[in-house]
């Protein structure tokens, strides 16, 4: 079965343009034309398609894909070349996990203060902190006063 540009952009939820774009940049040499000259898709495209989209979204550069999609095209002999490229790509893609990972757990750090009971409480003390830091170093406060909290004056 083949597919239009037109079905794959709607199959793979890519644009249209993103499509000419990869294939303008190389990535899709193995995308036949029709007599019209039309892009026509097979099911294998697509499944190589969805290796180009996964390698695109978790970072890999276009360069970097169009050696990868260029060994592919070659045959068996590459494999080295593609385990190569692959297992770079893995480190890479564990390394930005492991720092996103840790930013998440200074957001949550950060919820958890301000999700606390006496959050402004815990607030006001890490300031307190950071302006006695300043003067301490002879540096500039950077941190505007505090409105006064006005005290209500009871009648008896």
């Amino acid at each position: 079965m083949t597919y239009s540009i037109k079905a794959v952009a709607e199959k793979t939820h890519l644009s249209i343009y993103t499509l000419r774009f990869y294939d303008k940049q190389g990535l899709l040499p193995f995308v036949s034309r029709n007599q019209s000259g039309y892009r026509e898709f097979t099911d294998a495209d697509l499944q190589l398609l969805h290796t180009i989209t996964c390698l695109k979204n978790t970072g890999m550069k276009i360069a970097d894909i169009r050696t990868y999609i260029e060994a592919v095209m070659v045959g068996p002999s590459t494999i080295p070349t593609r385990q190569k490229l692959l297992a770079a790509h893995r480190e890479a893609i564990l390394a930005e996990q492991q720092q996103i990972l840790a930013n998440l757990k200074e957001i949550d750090f950060k919820l958890n203060i301000y999700n606390a009971p006496n959050a402004a409480q815990i607030i006001t003390a890490e300031r307190q902190y950071a302006k006695a830091e300043k003067l301490a170093n002879q540096l500039p406060d950077p941190y505007p006063e505090l409105p006064v909290a006005s005290e209500k004056v009871h009648r008896d």
